[in-house]
């Protein structure tokens, strides 16, 4: 199977994980250049920053649109990861391949446990805690830069829980932290972005903005907790595999 086919397929599979859910994408990304495609885990954790920063930025905007983007809590989550987010990315190119999987796999299977445990969110506007959103967004910058992902997996049920956003208005905001907390990860990694395989990413990239706006339709369709499910189940497959990969 070519690796452009291979590009276009994975890259459609992220883009509408994350338009949909609005996370996944880079979690889903970066096993995806690695086992298919061939990338090493350093070039891989690169280019889905990448491709995530694209992405997330086309499906922001759908989202903006319809009013599910709470730009303030946004900004706030963002402002507080930027730091960490730099430190992590200059810190991921001293670390073994192994202990960057193993490490992967187990912030997504927590993040995906976390989100199939029930619930409070509300329907009511909830004040934001300045506190408690500063320090949820410091900890995803630091996801960010240290395995190379968006942080939207874990943003959604933080914004949900820490905050009590409804599912959609999370899943809005959540773009706008993960475009910002992926653009400052990768001026840390410039220059590993040198070595990447650009007829691979290009399409691979290309693949998932079209494939965010497909998301943003079925994200209409189906209510917020039949996606958060989805989405935790995705992870946990993930986080499995990736773990057995690297202890075998």
């Amino acid at each position: 199977m070519s690796a452009l086919f291979l590009a276009l397929a994975g890259g459609a599979v992220i883009g509408l994980a994350l338009g949909a859910l609005g996370g996944g994408g880079s979690v889903l990304a970066v096993p995806a250049l690695i086992y298919l495609l061939g990338f090493t885990p350093v070039a891989a954790t690169t280019a889905s920053l990448v491709i995530v920063t694209l992405t997330s930025a086309t499906a922001l905007t759908a989202h903006a649109r319809e009013g599910h983007v709470r730009w303030r809590t946004g900004l706030l989550f963002a402002a507080a990861g930027i730091g960490p987010a730099l430190l992590g990315g200059a810190l991921a190119g001293h670390l073994p391949a192994a202990v960057l999987t193993v490490a992967f796999a187990a912030v997504a299977a927590a993040a995906a446990i976390r989100m199939l445990r029930p619930h409070t969110a509300t329907d009511d506007v909830v004040a934001v805690r300045p506190g408690p959103a500063a320090t949820a967004g410091g900890g995803l910058g630091a996801v960010t830069g240290i395995l190379g992902v968006g942080g939207g997996f874990l943003a959604v049920p933080a914004l949900v829980d820490v905050l009590g956003m409804r599912m959609r208005e999370a899943v809005g905001t959540s773009l706008l932290v993960i475009t910002v907390n992926a653009l400052a990860a990768l001026t840390m990694r410039a220059g590993t972005a040198d070595g990447l395989d650009w007829t691979v990413v290009g399409p691979f990239a290309g693949a998932a903005v079209l494939g965010a706006w497909d998301g943003k339709r079925l994200s209409a369709k189906l209510s917020g907790r039949t996606l958060q499910r989805a989405f935790a189940l995705a992870l946990l497959a993930v986080a499995g595999f990736m773990l057995v990969d690297a202890i075998t």
